[in-house]
């Protein structure tokens, strides 16, 4: 069975031989734990990959996200990082006005959709991993990055029509990425906003659903459209929302399922599927191996039904390698 073969039957609940892999690492972890880094993808090789780059023309940015000092990314928002290996906030929103009346101060990097179709498809063709594409809306992340955090949600709350003027011409941005990708042989695409705090939502749940469901709801029909799987990311406690994204027919869904706990995410059992994750907060780092073994069979137990669980996990920012490399010993201790 290939690694493509492996994750589609994991998405479709249809008994694969094994759980899939998937290592991600931040440049932290690159930085400081490299050789480490080196012998997991050796000893644990991932099932699934994401295509990036093969651009036709490359887009305007400026700095390393990843490195101190500033940013500036492909829609000219502008980030300061004070910390190596992880990347850093906006501090100077592009769009300041009241009522957004400087919203033709943002260019859409048209750029990113000018994808090689071409080379793309021979990426897909010589691997068997199952591949996601290389584009990731973020309707949610994008508004903030453009207008700062906080006074995002005091425009969610006041309603300026600005807001919803440049929220119409990202999301229709985000669409025409999605279908340049969705016409490629990727086999899924993907979208992220991270919406949870440590335990609640950080916007009413109603107001979610009616004024960012939608948005979502058009990017699933993207994706399921042109026959493609659709993962989404998304840290914090996202609990209220999970009924939507099931609903929705989101395949797979990367989110801290600790922090809403094993016992709450049961009813979701196989009605999507658990891309991962292992507790970055507290297990990772200050975990004993017996610890990542215990959570990784309590994972299984209860969100595996025939599939439905994808062994990722995230090393970044205080992780030890030694846990890292316990939750895939763990995953290969429980077999599918």
């Amino acid at each position: 069975m290939t690694s493509r073969e492996r994750v589609h039957r994991t998405l479709q609940f249809d008994n694969p031989e094994r759980v899939p892999r998937q290592l991600w690492t931040l440049p932290w972890a690159l930085n400081n734990h490299k050789e480490q880094v080196d012998r997991l993808r050796k000893d644990f090789p991932d099932d699934i990959t994401m295509v990036q780059g093969f651009l036709h023309r490359k887009p305007a940015t400026r700095g390393d996200p990843f490195e101190i000092g500033e940013y500036t990314d492909e829609w000219g928002c502008k980030f300061t990082n004070v910390h190596r290996g992880i990347i850093g906030e906006i501090k100077e929103p592009l769009l300041k006005g009241e009522d957004w009346e400087d919203r033709d101060a943002l260019i859409l990097p048209e750029e990113m959709l000018a994808v090689d179709t071409g080379k793309v498809n021979s990426f897909c063709s010589e691997t068997e991993l199952f591949v996601i594409a290389g584009a990731c809306p973020r309707p949610f992340e994008r508004l903030q990055f453009l207008r700062g955090t906080e006074q995002l949600f005091v425009d969610l709350m006041q309603r300026p029509a600005g807001m919803f003027s440049v929220m119409n011409k990202v999301h229709d941005y985000y669409c025409r990425e999605l279908e340049v990708w969705a016409q490629t042989d990727v086999d899924a695409l993907m979208i992220m906003d991270d919406w949870g705090s440590q335990n609640s939502l950080l916007i009413n749940p109603e107001l979610w659903v009616e004024i960012f469901k939608p948005l979502y709801a058009d990017y699933l029909h993207i994706a399921h459209g042109h026959g493609k799987k659709m993962f989404m990311h998304s840290d914090g406690y996202i609990l209220q929302i999970l009924p939507h994204l099931v609903e929705l027919g989101l395949d797979a869904i990367n989110s801290q399922i600790f922090c809403m706990g094993l016992e709450q995410l049961k009813q979701f059992k196989g009605k999507i599927t658990f891309w991962g994750e292992m507790d970055r907060q507290h297990l990772l780092p200050d975990g004993t191996a017996e610890d990542i073994h215990d959570a990784v069979k309590k994972v299984k137990d209860a969100l595996y039904d025939q599939g439905g669980c994808i062994a990722q996990c995230e090393f970044g920012p205080g992780g030890n390698p030694d846990n890292v490399r316990a939750v895939f010993e763990a995953w290969d201790r429980n077999p599918a």
